[in-house]
């Protein structure tokens, strides 16, 4: 038996609910993700798919551009989005540059972003951060590693509203 299976064994024994009590938080967070808009800027085809694939199973609304310059276009004429997944070097205007824009914007600032690198932008992780992404997702990433990170950034979003409404 794997250890992963006597935990759980040892944790439902011990806490009989506890299972349907993650269970129900876990349905209740995907309830609350459904229809997301999530802001898509990356040029690479195969990734733009896969981001694209959102609108599918999690039911994310998801705006799907190609480049900086129609990004910042975007997010200019609409604010209403729940998180930004922008590619760090995009043609026209990179990603951290769009990052710095939304953080100087009231109206922008609460959307969280999550950045995606390519082979060797690893280095730039600081800069990202320090611009005010709040993930950087590096390719090649899996559809579960994308689900993660947006879970953890409409998260964030929530708790941010929290705070402000409190």
């Amino acid at each position: 038996m794997k250890q992963s299976q006597i935990g759980r064994d040892l944790a439902n024994d011990q806490f009989p609910n506890l299972t349907r009590n993650l269970s129900l938080v876990e349905n209740s967070l995907s309830n609350a993700m459904a229809g997301a808009r999530v802001l898509v800027a990356d040029q690479d085809a195969m990734t733009s798919e896969l981001l694209r694939s959102l609108n599918g199973g999690e039911g994310y609304r998801v705006v799907s551009v190609s480049d900086g310059r129609e990004a910042f276009r975007v997010l200019k004429a609409d604010a209403d989005f729940h998180v930004a997944i922008l590619n760090i070097a995009m043609p026209h205007l990179h990603g951290v540059d769009i990052v710095k824009y939304m953080k100087t914007e009231k109206r922008l600032m609460r959307i969280p972003v999550v950045l995606i690198s390519g082979e060797g932008e690893a280095k730039t992780g600081a800069e990202c951060f320090a611009a005010g992404a709040i993930a950087l997702l590096p390719k090649p990433f899996t559809a579960e590693q994308l689900h993660r990170t947006l879970r953890l950034a409409l998260n964030s979003a929530g708790r941010a509203e929290v705070r402000r409404a409190a």
